[in-house]
């Protein structure tokens, strides 16, 4: 593969098939703003550059590891499929599927909004998936394969979510970020957090470490198979991954340093590629702030970006090149 082909492509569940239901395409947040004047350029094994006041003292590093729970309070189900959304107000719902059909999906559609596809394991535990457009109505389906594309709906039912903390679908663990207390990850980040006075700082730290210990696997970009997910420790135990294993370690680590991070899916340029973006406070969501290409990570302003600071100016351009489509 290329640099710009071996950019992961995430294939999986983007269309559904001209007989059943196809996701559609969100937007980009228009709150989302560049990184420019906040951290600059800042590359694998630089000095840090982001300055702590030392009268300030040290940030809370104690990890918090919101786990998502099937409560049991709220459910629906029908042929093997069951959904717990007792936590929608909390950002997310529960999914397991316990039948002898080997391929299920679940839909997840805000009205008025966009649709979010994912494959559900038969025979394993629920799992979350986030309810990331926020609060408001959404429709819930779970849908088993007939043959080849076709599928017919197991179970579905319209759901509320009453979000009173907007950054809730981006602080807990979810199918493509999944962790637990006991997953590596969650230490590491709090090691690495130590001594840190901002969450700045942290997100410094963070990047760097990865950076510096995480390096592209171009066999697996060249092999993965439709419906991979990232296994966060794998990541971080053999050193390797594709783009969606970095963003998937990074949000793991950043949001148990209580540290709201979206994991987006969307293009760069005409590729299909995965990165973050954080909330800080004071200064809200950064936008195309740390990008995962190839075989290097670069923490992108954009400004430094269209300079040629980049690997690939011709991606990032602006900014404007980078157009997310999912937020996980």
């Amino acid at each position: 593969m290329g640099k710009r082909s071996c950019i992961f492509i995430i294939c999986f569940f983007l269309v559904f098939s001209a007989t059943a239901l196809s996701a559609c395409g969100g937007s980009r947040n228009d709150d989302s703003r560049p990184a420019s004047g906040i951290i600059d350029n800042i590359k694998t094994g630089e000095k840090p550059t982001v300055a702590d006041d030392p009268e300030t003292p040290d940030r809370d590093n104690t990890p918090s590891v919101l786990e998502t729970t099937a409560d049991g309070i709220d459910a629906f189900d029908g042929n093997g499929a069951s959904v717990d959304f007792s936590n929608a107000g909390d950002g997310y719902i529960m999914a397991k599927y316990e039948g002898d059909n080997p391929k299920i999906k679940i839909q997840i559609t805000r009205t008025g909004g966009s649709t979010y596809t994912y494959g559900v394991e038969p025979g394993g535990p629920f799992v979350g998936f986030p309810l990331s457009e926020g609060g408001g109505s959404y429709s819930v389906a779970m849908f088993l394969n007939i043959e080849g594309d076709k599928y017919s709906q197991a179970c579905a039912q319209e759901i509320k979510a009453d979000m009173a903390d907007e950054f809730a679908p981006f602080i807990r663990p979810n199918q493509y970020s999944n962790y637990t207390a006991s997953t590596h990850a969650v230490a590491k980040a709090e090691s690495i957090a130590q001594g840190c006075k901002s969450d700045l700082k942290v997100i410094e730290g963070l990047f760097i470490y990865v950076t510096g210990n995480v390096s592209y696997d171009y066999n697996k970009a060249a092999t993965v198979q439709p419906g991979y997910i990232p296994d966060i420790d794998d990541t971080l135990s053999t050193g390797k991954g594709i783009c969606f294993d970095y963003a998937s370690l990074m949000a793991c680590m950043l949001r148990t340093q209580r540290i709201p991070c979206k994991l987006e899916v969307g293009y760069a340029g005409d590729a299909y590629h995965a990165w973050i973006s954080v909330h800080v406070e004071g200064i809200g969501w950064v936008a195309n702030m740390i990008q995962f290409n190839d075989d290097k990570w670069t923490l992108m302003d954009p400004t430094f970006a269209a300079g040629g600071d980049t690997s690939d100016p011709n991606l990032v351009g602006d900014g404007e090149n980078y157009n997310p489509v999912y937020y996980y």
